[in-house]
């Protein structure tokens, strides 16, 4: 299993460094291939290991290889090791397959863009950071993969770095990763005083053997929810996601849907003894989950930019994700992700062939009517928002109902978040199919009429529309390999890994199931009344309309609290010390130094009575100073 497992990880990063050593002696275009190419290989690996994975007995799936001793002090010692086993499995078949199909998708959208080697370099790195953070086989490895995900993701979200938006977009993603990043790196601190190791099986096996003390578990499973809430785009660490629409859309595309926000959610999974073993930090992820999907489904119920408006579903559906794992229900949380995957990617990428098809247009207010245009891609985007409401047959129909179910049947507080997923189900009911009428229904647009052409021919390249078509198949029929009473191969692949807390029945799971069912059609029915047949007005509420406009204004109140009081500090910093201390001590050394040189230089008369005069004095000097001594 591990030699495909090194092959899925090292192709893409072999991809990455060919096309920075080649650099312009090869074309744009095949940079793109190469890193195509390169991602696909790394997806066969992870085909063929998890084929060899599902031919051994359940006990015999997880095998772990260590290449080399990577860091050592002591005692204390981290090797260079690959974990395989059926959760690592199952995330690099999602990572270098759908993140195959995004760079794919790229060599059409970005055709002609003058940088194309250097995004197609970065698009590699992205994919291999991923599979590093997945494949890991200890905390340390974890850690690695988890800040080079940070910094390819820095470095595509500011791609278009001659645009000051794109390049603010990078560096507030970049510094709200990087305070996750230092909560898990003092979660890790912990861990190495108090277990002296980062591996995972003893770590597991002293948190839940009672070998860490509850204050020490808490603690650190604190800090690993602190990471992910970060990576995940969760409430409070989440105003970076919507601001990393300033990338190209296939960067949107790869970090919105199989790859960087899912990060999190696997981060929980894979650490769930930890969490399970502390107080009350499992439940507190699920309740930020909750909190995220209703806010993220209330703020995209407003948004006029088309990819904003994905972004923000994405904050949603990950809400969900994180609701199932902090439940304690790992197969359903993860089933989601892989889902999700599919319709999220899709939908980004036929924006995408929207966005190219207006001239770069984002805004959904001077759209409509696109459908008679873009017939292909307006199909496909309505399978992609139906598999995102959780319409049956659709993909998301089956792997987030069960996500309610668990969340029922876990009781107490498990409630609350049935009732938020509910809402969230009819909130999302109305965004995603807001968006579809207001973009493909209707008449169509002046700047429509002015920026289209095709009708119904000439939506994209091929190396556009085939990965779109590929989703499109995958949102519609992805959902299938699990369905509640009569099948579930994916919840018996994971669970042996991650053992679930909670498990509905059949029937609460199609219970369940009708409920979300009939309030998604109902957001969709309310959708229609207002966008679709117009024949509601929208209710007025200038207050709240404004309020959710701004983001519920979670920007300016970081803005005050951290932001101003900084460079206030700063300023007064740089007045009463920086400016008087240290560029005054410089500069007045500078001035001795340079008047002492006058000096000298004044001395150094040439002729040479002086020098033997001053010869004589000094050996003067010294003979007294060496009588005197005696």
């Amino acid at each position: 299993m591990t030699a495909g497992a090194w092959l899925c990880l090292l192709a893409p990063l072999a991809g990455s460094l060919l096309i920075v050593l080649a650099g312009t002696h090869i074309s744009r275009r095949l940079s793109g291939v190469i890193a195509t190419l390169s991602v696909f290989v790394g997806f066969a690996g992870a085909v063929v290991t998890f084929i060899d994975m599902v031919s051994k007995d359940a006990s015999e799936r997880s095998e772990i290889t260590t290449a080399w001793t990577w860091l050592q002090a002591g005692d204390f010692k981290v090797g260079l090791e690959l974990l395989v086993d059926p959760l690592s499995a199952v995330m690099m078949l999602i990572v270098s397959g759908v993140g195959g199909l995004i760079v794919w998708y790229s060599i059409g959208y970005m055709d002609g863009d003058d940088e194309e080697r250097r995004y197609f370099a970065y698009m590699a790195l992205f994919v291999f950071s991923m599979l590093l953070l997945v494949e890991g086989g200890n905390f340390l490895m974890l850690l690695a993969g988890w800040g080079l995900v940070g910094l390819a993701s820095y470095l595509l979200i500011g791609f278009w770095h001659e645009r000051p938006e794109a390049v603010a977009a990078a560096k507030k993603a970049f510094i709200m990763n990087a305070f996750g990043d230092a909560t898990m790196a003092m979660a890790f601190f912990l861990l190495i005083q108090q277990t002296g190791t980062l591996s995972f099986a003893p770590v597991f096996e002293a948190a839940e053997g009672g070998e860490l003390s509850n204050t020490v578990v808490t603690l650190v499973a604190l800090g690993l929810l602190g990471g992910a809430v970060a990576k995940s785009a969760q409430i409070p660490l989440h105003t970076w996601l919507p601001d990393a629409m300033e990338g190209p859309t296939p960067v949107s595309a790869l970090i919105h849907a199989a790859t960087m926000v899912t990060a999190g959610v696997y981060l929980i999974a894979r650490t769930a003894p930890v969490f399970e073993a502390s107080d009350g930090i499992l439940e507190l992820a699920g309740i930020l989950g909750a909190i995220t999907l209703l806010v993220a489904g209330l703020v995209a119920l407003v948004q006029t930019d088309i990819k904003r408006v994905i972004a923000y579903s994405t904050m949603s559906q990950i809400g969900y994700m994180f609701v199932g794992v902090g439940v304690g229900a790992y197969a359903s949380g993860m089933f989601h992700l892989l889902t999700h995957a599919f319709f999220k990617a899709l939908l980004f990428l036929a924006a995408g062939l929207v966005i190219h098809q207006l001239a770069g247009e984002q805004d959904i207010r001077k759209m409509g009517g696109l459908k008679g245009v873009m017939p292909r891609t307006a199909l496909v985007f309505l399978i992609g928002s139906l598999a995102l409401v959780g319409i049956i047959p659709f993909s998301g129909f089956w792997s987030k109902d069960p996500i309610l179910a668990s969340a029922w049947v876990y009781g107490g507080y498990g409630w609350a978040l049935f009732a938020a997923g509910l809402v969230g189900a009819f909130l999302t009911g109305i965004y995603a199919f807001r968006l579809y009428f207001v973009v493909f229904r209707g008449e169509r647009s002046a700047f429509v009429e002015e920026h289209a052409h095709g009708h119904g021919h000439g939506e994209g390249p091929r190396s556009m529309t085939v990965p779109v078509a590929i989703l499109a198949v995958l949102a519609t029929v992805g959902g299938l390999i699990q369905v509640p009473g009569l099948w579930h191969p994916f919840s018996t692949f994971l669970d042996p890994v991650v053992e679930p807390l909670v498990e509905p029945s059949a029937a609460e799971d199609w219970a369940t199931s009708a409920v979300a069912l009939a309030v998604g059609l109902a957001g969709i029915g309310v959708a229609w009344m207002i966008y679709g047949a117009q024949r509601w007005a929208i209710p007025g509420w200038p207050a709240v309309r404004h309020a959710l406009e701004h983001k519920l204004y979670f920007d300016e109140l970081y803005d005050a609290v951290f932001y101003r009081p900084a460079v206030l500090v700063v300023g007064y910093l740089r007045s009463w010390f920086e400016e008087p201390v240290i560029q005054g001590s410089i500069t007045e050394v500078a001035e001795v130094t340079q008047e002492t040189g006058t000096v000298v230089g004044e001395a150094q008369t040439g002729f040479l009575r002086s020098y033997a005069l001053a010869i004589a004095v000094s050996v003067a000097v010294l003979v007294v100073v060496f009588v005197s001594v005696r």
